[in-house]
């Protein structure tokens, strides 16, 4: 029924009139329609989430009927769902599973859930409820996407150096609105420094991007940092730990003997270095030596072994070198040192025996030996000759 003071009443109005006026009602209902009461809002929701969007009649009055309830999304002027009595929802360009239908047409509810939101998904929602004879009431729902960032760290792999330059990039991408990004340096206090760059992309996200600064010295190697993301579509702030890593060529080559016939090389640096045993005279015997990471091993010593052999150190940086000369003495000479001893030996214990054996004999005969003069005794007359003769045999 239509108030008093209606321009449709029909009992204060001639027909002609009231039926111009009545059409102008309808065509002007049709056209602007009315706020649903209860209904219209703003729904934030982070990407990925569940929407509801609400539409739900109150207080219809008869004769109105619903006939059709609509939806559709600005800023297309078309609909994309409609919803008939006693009849399944009807997309109008391709079916979205995203989308149901949750509401009950026989009361007035033409509510929808929206599933697995995407930031496409964003704008406003328009419920339209055609109502017969009245015309359409419409409500809108602003549907905004928080869309959050995806988070990386890259190490810009700085080299020794005294000049400053990027140590670490911390990366927020892709987030909307945009996030926050900041260090945390307490290990490396005033020897580092953040810069900040913001990007804005054509679907509304942005990426934020934070490098920290600082002079690549061997001192600040293995400090600890962190970067810290913070977003309206984060449930929390997001942490992301980082080593400095200070990247060098080999320094100094030391090769050391750590057992017989067996020799380590031995540097520091970053990335670790690769170590390549060779012999700078020739090609390395194969047979007869092996390499065991940094280790160079003569299983056997032989005199084809002797030679300078060289340990190179190499990563990406540079490279660094040190020698070992080896001499081994051939098994032919020892074994000719070995007999020559021998015979040396023989040879002295022979000429003792012959000495010994010559010295008895000379006793035996009565013979002296070699090098002594013989005393012969004299003859004489007198008693004092016979008397130092004897005396001297004696």
């Amino acid at each position: 029924m239509y108030p008093v003071n209606s321009p449709c009443n029909l009992n204060t109005q001639p027909w002609i009139r009231r039926a111009a006026l009545c059409f102008l009602v309808s065509t002007f209902l049709g056209t602007v329609g009315q706020a649903l009461p209860g209904i219209g809002e703003n729904i934030i929701l982070v990407q990925g989430g569940t929407a509801i969007l609400p539409c739900k009649l109150v207080g219809r009055r008869p004769p109105d009927i619903v006939s059709q309830i609509s939806w559709r999304k600005e800023p297309r002027n078309v609909n994309f769902l409609t919803i008939l009595p006693k009849t399944e929802p009807i997309f109008i360009d391709r079916h979205d599973e995203r989308f149901e239908f949750i509401g009950n047409f026989s009361a007035d509810n033409g509510s929808l859930k929206l599933s697995n939101i995407m930031l496409k998904d964003e704008g406003t929602y328009t419920c339209i409820i055609t109502l017969f004879p009245s015309g359409n009431v419409k409500t809108s729902i602003l549907l905004n996407v928080l869309v959050p960032p995806v988070t990386s760290l890259k190490d810009d792999l700085p080299t020794v150096g005294d000049e400053e330059v990027s140590l670490v990039t911390c990366v927020a991408a892709g987030a909307k609105p945009p996030a926050e990004v900041q260090w945390l340096t307490d290990t490396l206090g005033e020897k580092a420094r953040q810069s900040i760059s913001v990007s804005e992309h054509a679907d509304g996200t942005t990426t934020t991007v934070s490098s920290l600064f600082g002079v690549p010295t061997r001192e600040i190697d293995q400090r600890s940092v962190e970067c810290v993301v913070t977003s309206a579509a984060l449930s929390k702030e997001e942490r992301l730990p980082f080593t400095v890593q200070i990247y060098f060529s080999p320094v100094e080559v030391i090769i050391s003997e750590t057992s017989e016939g067996a020799f380590e090389c031995v540097t520091e640096a970053k990335p670790n270095a690769n170590i390549t045993w060779s012999r700078s005279d020739q090609s390395r015997p194969q047979s007869t030596v092996k390499v065991d990471g940094a280790t160079l091993q003569f299983p056997s010593m032989t005199s084809d072994l002797n030679g300078l052999y060289q340990c190179e150190a190499t990563n990406l940086y540079g490279r660094k070198r040190n020698y070992v000369y080896v001499h081994v003495t051939s098994e032919s000479c020892q074994t000719c040192c070995v007999l020559f001893g021998l015979l040396l030996v023989l040879m002295v214990v022979a000429v003792a025996l012959w000495y010994l054996y010559k010295t008895r004999k000379c006793f035996r005969t009565g013979e002296e030996p070699r090098g002594e003069k013989s005393k012969v005794p004299t003859v004489s007359t007198t008693h004092e000759d016979y008397q130092q003769v004897a005396e001297e045999q004696l």
